[in-house]
Formats: structure tokens, C-alpha cells, sequence
């Protein structure tokens, strides 16, 4: 359980850093190096980044939101099929950004495997 708190802290303090510098993709990046460092078992590799990240996605797309009234939010929500939901919008946002951390630390995790089992 330890483990997997401060994977989840790492995961996002990472992806924060990161995405100063880099474009998207940096929650993959943060994810995979965090599955690297700290080995999780089971499920968690996959659900502990997936939940940091869409949290993280989620609060910094509220907080984005939030600064100019929800004003384009609510009209890219009118595009998609969200019946122009904002909030739902930004579920959907932190899903997405959560499935790409996911999948990103699974793979993480295969790597590391993959050289544990070389050296």
C-alpha cells in the first residue's frame, strides 16, 4: 500500500514537471519512468498511474476551466457528444490522459522485466 502511494505522488509530482517542457505525451513519460523506479504488482501497475494522472488531468483541466468560465469547455463539449457538459468533458479528459498513463506503465514495467531477466 506504501508502494503504491508513493508511486502515485511520484507519478504525478513527474508528469508536473514534465509537462512544463513537453507536450502531452509527458504523462506516458512520467508513467513509465515511475513504473521503472518503483515496481508495483499486479493491477496496480496499471490502476495507480491511471488514477494519478487522470486526477492530475482532471484538477489542472478544472483549474484551466475554471479561469474563463467554462466558456470553451462548453463549446467542445457542444462538438463531442456530451450534450455540452463541461464536467463531463473533463472526465472524459482525465479518462483519456489515464488510459495513455496506464498502458504506458504497463509497459514500463514489461521493460523493466525484460532487463531484469537479461542481466
Amino acid at each position: 500500500m506504501k508502494k503504491n502511494f508513493i508511486n502515485f505522488i511520484a507519478t504525478i509530482i513527474i508528469a508536473l514537471l514534465l509537462s512544463q517542457v513537453l507536450p502531452w505525451w509527458s504523462v506516458m513519460l512520467a508513467s513509465f519512468i515511475t513504473a521503472i523506479l518503483f515496481s508495483l504488482k499486479k493491477s496496480a501497475v496499471f490502476f495507480v498511474p491511471f488514477l494519478a494522472i487522470a486526477v492530475f488531468w482532471m484538477l489542472y483541466a478544472f483549474w484551466l476551466s475554471n479561469a474563463n468560465d467554462f466558456m470553451l469547455s462548453k463549446k467542445i463539449a457542444v462538438l463531442l457528444p456530451l450534450q455540452g457538459n463541461p464536467y463531463l468533458l473533463i472526465l472524459v479528459t482525465g479518462v483519456i490522459g489515464g488510459l495513455a498513463a496506464g498502458i504506458a506503465a504497463v509497459s514500463g514495467k514489461q521493460c523493466a522485466s525484460l532487463l531484469k531477466s537479461k542481466a
